[in-house]
């Protein structure tokens, strides 16, 4: 049996959809299980341990430039590589009208959510196959429910398993222990305060670990900087998403706003805090093996009391 998921992005989406892959993978080890995936994200996907083939998509750039020949040319391609195999059922976690309609570019009957369970209804008419699930429910349980449903399995109780395998892209490496800071966002709306991430990064360098700080934009590079230079951290060059996981796979522990790296941080079994200053944490927080905390929410930003005091509470246990 081949099974094609369908999760293209964002980065914390595709790391919540990895434990539905070792659920199904526990009940049928038999089923050859591939992934599409928006390129940038492709790597991660790639590093469960149970997914065969991953079909890396390049939707975020085509949409800039569908006047291009060359981009027409490019998902035709795209589209031929997927139709290589015969799929005994194609999944849409991502559950909208794009992941639907690359869903369909597929050879096999499209599953998905029920109308009333998609933040996209119109979704629902590319499936062939629909299931009905809580929109109230976390985003990794919605996943595995989904992917239960239609695989005709009961649910698994346990906690989730993310299959993650490292590939060892041991590019950049810190002496010592270490802590890692994800003080960037996509957006604005998401950032915290730069001189509470000061005193974050002061008071885990005054427990023995190097903070060493992420960044991913140029504007976010000199954040860093500024941040690594106020408690003697480090910086390092730009990662990409394989190489991340292997400098976070090795931190002592995660501090960052709610972003892909956070969540992959928690997901790889680390210690992580998730600071949440846009957005309810309720359906999208932070889910591992290890200790998790998600503070803050839609409009409240976390106090850097909170944050220290979880940070402590950690830290002594530890």
């Amino acid at each position: 049996m081949r099974v094609l998921i369908v999760k293209t992005s964002s980065m914390g989406d595709v790391v919540h959809a990895l434990p539905a892959v070792s659920d199904l993978l526990r009940w049928r080890p038999d089923v050859v299980v591939d992934w599409v995936v928006e390129d940038a994200f492709a790597s991660i996907p790639a590093m469960h341990r149970g997914v065969t083939q991953v079909h890396a998509l390049k939707w975020r750039y085509w949409r800039k430039h569908l006047a291009d020949q060359a981009t027409w040319s490019a998902m035709r391609e795209f589209r031929a590589q997927l139709r290589l195999h015969e799929y005994d059922l194609v999944i849409d976690l991502q559950g909208l009208v794009k992941s639907a309609f690359w869903g369909r570019q597929a050879h096999g009957p499209l599953a998905g959510y029920d109308r009333l369970s998609l933040r996209e209804p119109l979704a629902a008419y590319f499936y062939q196959q629909h299931a009905a699930v809580s929109r109230s429910l976390g985003a990794v349980t919605r996943c595995r429910q989904l992917v239960a449903a239609h695989m005709n399995y009961d649910v698994p109780t346990a906690p989730a398993d993310f299959g993650l395998r490292l590939h060892h892209h041991h590019a950049w490496a810190v002496p010592g222990p270490y802590a890692v800071l994800i003080p960037g966002a996509s957006r604005p709306e998401k950032n915290w305060p730069a001189d509470r991430w000061q005193v974050v990064a002061q008071t885990l360098a005054a427990q023995g670990l190097t903070p060493v700080v992420f960044w991913g934009s140029s504007s976010q590079a000199q954040q860093a900087q500024t941040l690594a230079a106020s408690c003697q951290g480090l910086v390092p060059p730009f990662l990409s998403v394989a190489q991340a996981a292997s400098v976070l796979a090795r931190a002592q522990l995660v501090v960052g706003l709610d972003t892909g790296f956070s969540h992959l941080a928690a997901a790889l079994g680390r210690p992580t805090l998730a600071i949440y200053c846009d957005h309810d944490p309720g359906l999208a927080g932070l889910t591992g093996s290890n200790w998790v905390r998600s503070v803050g929410g839609k409009q409240q930003v976390p106090a850097l009391d909170s944050v220290l005091s979880l940070l402590a509470q950690h830290m002594a246990a530890a």
